[in-house]
């Protein structure tokens, strides 16, 4: 069965750093599209950004020029690198994974604050 393994949230102060990651697994299909999304409380999960295989990113307008998203296809790992951030970053971080023939997963989420 698919596992997802997600990995480097935590506590920062505002203008500080973090690295996301999330290793995928258990699985013969390819992935097509890797990314992360969030949700904070009382709002909707969404996108932060996504990465196809041919290593194009996609980015929320909010997090654009501060965070990196890219991927690893021998490992099936993504990279979130998260700088100058904000207390408006603070959310619960999902990774997600669309696999080609093989449906949509998710990871198990990891918590960013970022305290003002």
């Amino acid at each position: 069965q698919v596992q997802l393994v997600e990995s480097g949230g935590g506590l920062v102060q505002a203008g500080g750093s973090l690295r996301l990651s999330c290793a995928a697994s258990g699985s013969i299909f390819s992935i097509t599209t890797m990314g992360w999304y969030r949700q904070a409380p009382g709002n909707q999960r969404e996108l932060v950004a996504d990465i196809t295989s041919g290593a194009s990113p996609n980015y929320a307008d909010s997090v654009k020029g501060r965070f990196t998203i890219s991927r690893d296809n021998g490992r099936n790992t993504v990279y979130l690198q998260m700088n100058s951030l904000k207390p408006e970053d603070t959310a619960v971080y999902y990774c997600n994974v669309i696999y080609h023939a093989h449906g949509t997963y998710w990871g198990q989420g990891t918590q960013v604050t970022v305290s003002s």
